[in-house]
């Protein structure tokens, strides 16, 4: 699957529809963030059941204010919509392989409990 580009139009439903998300946050004038861009390419061709996409800073800036991105290149990973893990600063292809194991193998019950008490509390 193609990397998607992700902008305010189309984040919120793309979280939404895809239970595996892994977001890059990037602008055009950050080279480590250029120099990630075929590392997380690379890492979407390899992990077809996932979506990613990348956030492009300077043209979305609500996104990644909203998600507190203070750093570039910085990777958010979201399941089921839920932010699991959130990573800002440089990082090759052998520790972005780790994370999506780390992500896929991440039990998701807390997450579940957490959202099912909030549910309880808002009744």
């Amino acid at each position: 699957m193609a990397v998607l580009t992700l902008n305010k139009e189309n984040f919120k439903s793309t979280i939404q529809n895809n239970p595996f998300v892994i977001v890059d946050f990037w602008a055009p004038w950050c080279e480590p963030c250029v120099n990630f861009t075929s590392v997380f390419e690379e890492a979407a061709k390899n992990n077809p059941d996932i979506t990613f996409g990348m956030v492009d800073t300077e043209a979305n800036p609500e996104i990644s204010e909203y998600f507190e991105v203070s750093k570039i290149p910085a990777i958010l990973i979201i399941r089921e919509q839920a932010g699991i893990h959130a990573q800002q600063g440089e990082i090759g292809a052998p520790a972005l392989d780790k994370l999506i194991e780390w992500a896929r193998d991440f039990d998701m019950a807390a997450v579940h409990a957490y959202y099912a008490e909030q549910d309880k509390q808002k009744k």
